[in-house]
C-alpha cells in the first residue's frame, strides 16, 4: 500500500512512518522544510514539499496514494477555530479525492481523547463534548472524516490521549516537566487526584498502521494503554526525578503556577481503549508514562540547552 502521511516528520508522524516501512508500504510524507525532506528521505520514505494550507499540494499527495493518514495540525492556540478550520479542509481536500478515486481508500484522521467529556470514562463510542469550546472545534474534524465512510472510503478516526509520549515532546508530560524546570517545583492541584490518559508514541503508530490496513468505515480507535494516570503520580516522579519539592497548590492559583497550561493541569481525561484492542487486536507494548519521565526531562533540557 502507498500511504500519504501529513505531519510525517513530527513527533508521532516520524514513528508512524518508520512503522509503515517497516511492514513493506510506501510513504509519500509532506514535508515543510528541506530539513524535513531530508527527514523522510534518510528513513526511505518519499517527499512532497507544502503545508497543510495548501489543499493542491495535499489534493495530489491524496490521488497519488492508496490511504491517506492525516496528523498534521496548525498549533495556533491564539487562533485555535481558525487551526480547527484548516483541519476540516484538509480533510475534506483529501477525501474528496480518496472518494473519487475509487477502490479501497482509506482515511485515517488524528483527534484527541481530551475531545471528550472530562471527569469520566470515554470511550471509541462518545462524541465530542459540545459544551467545551475547545473540544467541539476540534471534535468538528471527526465527522468531517466519517462523512467520507458514506462514499466508499475506509474513514476512521484516532484519538491520541493527551500524555502521548516517548523520545521527543510527549505532549501534556513535556509541557509539566517545562513548568517544573521553570518554577523549581513539581506541582499538582489539590489533591492531584485528576487524570491523564496516555499511551506511548510507537504503540499509536502500529495502531495507524493497523486502522489504514483494515479498519471498518466509520470506526474510531484510542492510542490509550494507561487509562488514567493521577497528576500526583506524575508530579511525584518529576520531582522525584529533577530532585526538587513536589507541593500541592490550591486551584486560584493554577493560572499564575502553569500559565497557558492551566487547562492541563487540572484536566481530568480518563478514556479506555477496549474497543479499540478487540476491533483492531491492537496490544500496546511500550513504557509507561511514568516509566518514561525520564526520558520526557531528558529531552526538555535538550531543547532548554
Amino acid at each position: 500500500m502507498r500511504v500519504f502521511v501529513t505531519g510525517s516528520t513530527g513527533f508521532v508522524g516520524s514513528a508512524v512512518v518508520k512503522e509503515l516501512l517497516t511492514a513493506g508500504h510506501e510513504v509519500l510524507g509532506l514535508a515543510r522544510s528541506d530539513k524535513g525532506v531530508e527527514q523522510l528521505k534518510g528513513q526511505g520514505a518519499e517527499a512532497l514539499r507544502g503545508t497543510i494550507e495548501d489543499l493542491q499540494v495535499l489534493k495530489k499527495g491524496a490521488s497519488d496514494c492508496d490511504a491517506v493518514i492525516h496528523l498534521a495540525f496548525v498549533n495556533n492556540f491564539a487562533d485555535f477555530a481558525g487551526s480547527c478550520a484548516t483541519d476540516r479542509a484538509a480533510i475534506t481536500a483529501m477525501g474528496s479525492v480518496l472518494a473519487a478515486a475509487g477502490g479501497d481508500r482509506a482515511l485515517v484522521i488524528t483527534s484527541g481523547t481530551m475531545m471528550l467529556a472530562q471527569g469520566k470514562l470515554g470511550d471509541e463510542d462518545h462524541g465530542a463534548d459540545m459544551t467545551n469550546p475547545m473540544a467541539a472545534a476540534r471534535g468538528a474534524s471527526e465527522p468531517v472524516c466519517l462523512e467520507f465512510a458514506k462514499q466508499g472510503v475506509r474513514a476512521s478516526v484516532i484519538r491520541l490521549p493527551p500524555a502521548t509520549h516517548g523520545p521527543g515532546v510527549s505532549g501534556f508530560a513535556g509541557m509539566f516537566v517545562t513548568v517544573a524546570l521553570e518554577k523549581g517545583v513539581s506541582a499538582y492541584v489539590a489533591e492531584g487526584q485528576n487524570r491523564w490518559s496516555a499511551g506511548h508514541r510507537d504503540d499509536a503508530a502500529k495502531l495507524y498502521r493497523l486502522a489504514v490496513e483494515k479498519a471498518k468505515p466509520g470506526s474510531i480507535f484510542h492510542a490509550v494503554a494507561e487509562e488514567g494516570v493521577p497528576l500526583k503520580d506524575i508530579a511525584t516522579e518529576v520531582g522525584k526525578q529533577l530532585n526538587i519539592p513536589v507541593v500541592s497548590i490550591p486551584a486560584e492559583e493554577v493560572e499564575d503556577h502553569f500559565g497557558w497550561f492551566h487547562f492541563g493541569s487540572t484536566a481530568d481525561n480518563e478514556a479506555s481503549s477496549a474497543k479499540t484492542r478487540e476491533r483492531l487486536g491492537w496490544t500496546p507494548v511500550g513504557p509507561t508514562l511514568i516509566e518514561d519521565i525520564p526520558g520526557v526531562i531528558d529531552f526538555v533540557k535538550s531543547q532548554a540547552a
